[in-house]
């Protein structure tokens, strides 16, 4: 029988496997959210990146305890300027995309996606 500090070991082990790969899935549906709405604005996606922000515990609709994951990246509107963005996700599903306004306008954009109300405190 093994003894319980390698019990508690092994168990800490496949706790940091797990959240690494589960890290680069939700690093992955962060890239693909984000490049689909640079897309879809006929923005251009700076750095081909996002960058981690933020990382909590939420719970989802049905009550579960999931990881909220915020992402910064940054995009450019005309070639010659940075802005940066913002997007939440619960486990891999997009909960919000903000991006930031053009320095002439008024506000910035925010999109709900998946018709639910998210407030980003972050």
């Amino acid at each position: 029988m093994m003894p319980w500090l390698e019990i508690c070991g092994l168990g800490v082990l496949l706790l940091a496997g797990w959240l690494w790969f589960d890290g680069f899935q939700a690093r992955a549906a962060a890239m693909r959210a984000a490049r689909a709405a640079c897309a879809a604005d006929g923005l251009l996606l700076l750095d081909d990146t996002v960058a981690l922000a933020h990382l909590r515990l939420q719970r989802d609709d049905d009550g579960r305890l999931r990881l909220r994951r915020t992402y910064d990246f940054e995009y450019s509107d005309t070639g010659d300027n940075r802005r940066v963005a913002q997007l939440a996700l619960l486990g891999d599903e997009v909960l919000l995309l903000r991006l930031m306004p053009p320095a002439t306008g008024a506000g910035g954009r925010l999109r709900v996606v998946g018709g639910r109300q998210a407030a980003d405190d972050g």
